[in-house]
């Protein structure tokens, strides 16, 4: 048996690390998706209830190369038992996502591969399946690159990606995943102090104290999961599985996490945001200016220092560069690291200026959305 996993473009290495701790499978890396064996389907429920780095988690029916889609679509799928997963009163839909352009809408590809699969039982079972477009009891997911076509079972039914803690929003906020992916990205260690000056609404402390204290991401939404509703899993016990997961939290000792806003409003935001989530005890919360951050941190002090860099014009850009790694110099430990989404000629120069060294770059994607990411040492 084999599962995947759909996420950001970019973060595939840093989702494949995530599904190695969690199920202790490897993972075959390919653009925005990983693969991996499972000893069961409850590999799958346990990524969708902890899973940080995760839009989608999926139970692998088949995979092929493509040339033309919906011909090659057909051919492949043809070797699926879909009674395993559905019988003749169970009503599905299919749900297409696709990383690349071509002239073929995604609503078009999902009706066309529908009336494949209609087809296909059909002819094979002499009845016509049910369709439910807005609750179906199963979703049949097509995920698709430039060459390549997964074909599953959507276990979560619901985008992974998004955050029941994010009620209070800043507007330069990023997704959830994103600042779980810059979280690992900088290499921090569930005892390693970690600090991030534009906390905005408090998505990197927050990703970061769920990460160290193992709490589950979907722990207020579990009861939304589509596997629940799944006949081959009526007399599975969901709830002695997630009393199991959720005995695996690690509250007991004290998180190293600060969360600094200059900002009282938005101070406040990431306060509720992460009381929402369940882990504001484990998060130091001040406002400050950063040009106070010396006085409040000693020389060496800090272990990870990530965050999103504000988007400013220019003379000010330089001004808060400057200053932010003037900070930086002093506060970071010799040996620590800074994971930053930022802009690139800012970083360069005033990384070369305080003696930083750029160590890693990478993109990701959020969408459409391109972020440059930088990965910082001391020279």
């Amino acid at each position: 048996m084999e599962g995947f996993l759909v996420t950001h473009k970019g973060m595939e290495e840093i989702a494949s690390k995530e599904v190695k701790e969690l199920i202790g499978e490897k993972s075959i890396v390919n653009e925005a998706c990983i693969v991996f064996d499972i000893k069961n389907c409850e590999d799958l429920f346990k990524l969708c209830y902890k899973s940080q780095s995760a839009i989608g988690v999926f139970y692998l029916l088949c995979e092929f190369n493509h040339k033309d889609i919906f011909r090659d679509f057909e051919k492949n799928i043809k070797k699926i038992d879909f009674k395993e997963w559905l019988s003749k009163n169970t009503e599905f839909r299919v749900k297409c996502m696709k990383n690349y352009g071509n002239d073929v809408s995604t609503p078009e590809i999902e009706k066309k591969f529908g009336e494949i699969i209609i087809g296909l039982i059909q002819k094979k079972h002499n009845y016509k399946q049910k369709v439910d477009l807005d609750n179906p009891k199963i979703i049949l997911f097509v995920y698709l690159t430039k060459n390549k076509c997964y074909v599953g079972i959507d276990f979560a039914g619901l985008d992974l990606s998004k955050r029941s803690y994010k009620i209070f929003r800043h507007s330069a906020d990023m997704k959830g995943t994103i600042g779980y992916f810059l979280v690992r990205l900088s290499g921090y260690g569930k005892d390693e102090t970690l600090l991030d000056i534009f906390s905005c609404s408090g998505t990197v402390p927050i990703e970061a104290a769920i990460y160290a204290s193992n709490f589950p991401i979907n722990y207020y939404s579990k009861e939304k999961f589509i596997f629940l509703k799944f006949s081959k899993f009526k007399d599975f016990d969901f709830n002695d599985l997630f009393k199991k997961l959720d005995k695996e939290v690690s509250f007991s000792r004290e998180f190293k996490i600060y969360n600094i806003d200059s900002s009282m409003k938005y101070l406040n935001y990431a306060k509720k945001n992460s009381k929402i989530a369940g882990i504001d005890k484990k998060i130091n919360f001040s406002r400050m200016d950063m040009e106070w951050l010396d006085t409040k941190f000693d020389k060496q002090s800090i272990d990870k220092i990530v965050a999103k860099m504000p988007n400013l014009q220019e003379k000010q850009g330089n001004n808060v560069y400057n200053e932010f790694f003037y900070q930086a110099e002093f506060i970071l430990s010799k040996k620590g690291k800074m994971a930053l989404i930022g802009d690139r000629e800012l970083i360069r120069k005033y990384s070369h200026k305080y003696k930083f060294k750029i160590a890693e770059k990478r993109n990701v994607f959020s969408g459409k959305m391109k972020y440059e990411v930088f990965v910082l040492t001391k020279s």
